[in-house]
């Protein structure tokens, strides 16, 4: 598994849920908000402003790569062949 690959996928993929989210707090009722959960895993993120929202984005981003280089050699070190034991 390829750090760089899986660093920008979780990243990319976090990033537009994060959006996808936020668009989602914009139009649907406020018991379907998801911001409690965003502030809480992104500082300085707050609902809503534009300098909060990109805050946010780059939080999200982030945490795709923290998570990558914590899974990618893990993942590698416990998925590599090991020769037979005899």
């Amino acid at each position: 598994m390829k750090l760089t690959a899986t660093g920008n996928a979780l990243s990319l993929f976090l990033a537009i849920s994060f959006t996808l989210c936020v668009g989602w707090g914009l139009i649907a009722p406020v018991e379907y908000h998801m911001h409690g959960a965003w502030e809480q895993w992104l500082p300085g993120f707050t609902w809503l402003s534009v300098p909060s929202f990109f805050i946010g984005l780059i939080g999200a981003y982030l945490y795709g790569w923290y998570i990558a280089a914590v899974f990618v050699p893990l993942h590698n070190f416990f998925g590599r062949s090991r020769p037979p034991v005899t």
